[in-house]
């Protein structure tokens, strides 16, 4: 086990430690308090937050920019497929397990369409005046350390006998862990407790679904 390998797994402890602590905060604050007389299903509103509303059509302007729509979904999945290959290769430190190259090399073409979708997300972020008002440093880094970190992945998926392209795989790998519970890249646990908190509150209002 190599230096970057222990730093990628404490990261990954710490990583976890933290979006623990944002979990049990979450539940401690429990569901939105509503005095209100109940007038809907709050089932049928939490499905129709995770499912239905969050489809183009229903999502304000998202309709009028579909392939920005579409690459950000493709971004989002090769994030989750990075983070999931992330989790092997520590695991792969002890079992060894060799991944078919055909595999490998799959998983990275698809890892590098994920990568181009993000940088263009980050490009449209920079070039687009009404984008670049309400954008933060947060949004910059978050964007730009996932796309790296997908990349790498990528690489490393299509190169992992190259201990060059290994060692920079981990130490991207670190950063991105350190960086994932703290800036706005932690969405991965706070969309989904938004969601649910929408779908509680417009359900049971009567809103949500919309009839």
């Amino acid at each position: 086990m190599n230096w970057y390998h222990i730093l990628a797994l404490v990261a990954l402890v710490a990583c976890i430690v933290m979006f623990l602590g944002h979990f049990i905060r979450l539940i401690r604050l429990g569901m939105p308090k509503d005095k209100a007389k109940a007038q809907g299903s709050t089932p049928a509103g939490i499905r129709y937050a995770y499912i239905n509303s969050m489809m183009p059509q229903h999502k304000e302007s998202a309709y009028l920019h579909l392939p920005t729509y579409a690459a950000g979904i493709i971004y989002h999945l090769g994030t989750f497929l990075s983070l999931l290959l992330l989790v092997y290769s520590l695991i792969n430190i002890f079992t060894h397990w060799a991944m078919p190259e055909v595999l490998g090399w799959i998983i990275g073409g698809c890892l590098l369409i994920s990568t181009l979708c993000g940088l263009g997300v980050l490009i449209k972020r920079l070039v687009k005046r009404e984008l670049r008002s309400f954008s933060n440093p947060d949004d910059y880094i978050s964007n730009g350390l996932t796309t790296i970190f997908q990349a790498i992945t990528a690489l490393f998926m299509a190169f992992p006998h190259l201990p060059a392209i290994e060692m920079v795989y981990f130490i991207i790998s670190v950063l991105f862990l350190l960086w994932f519970p703290l800036g706005k890249t932690r969405h991965i646990l706070y969309f989904f407790f938004a969601r649910l908190h929408l779908g509680y509150f417009y359900g049971r209002r009567g809103t949500w679904p919309e009839h």
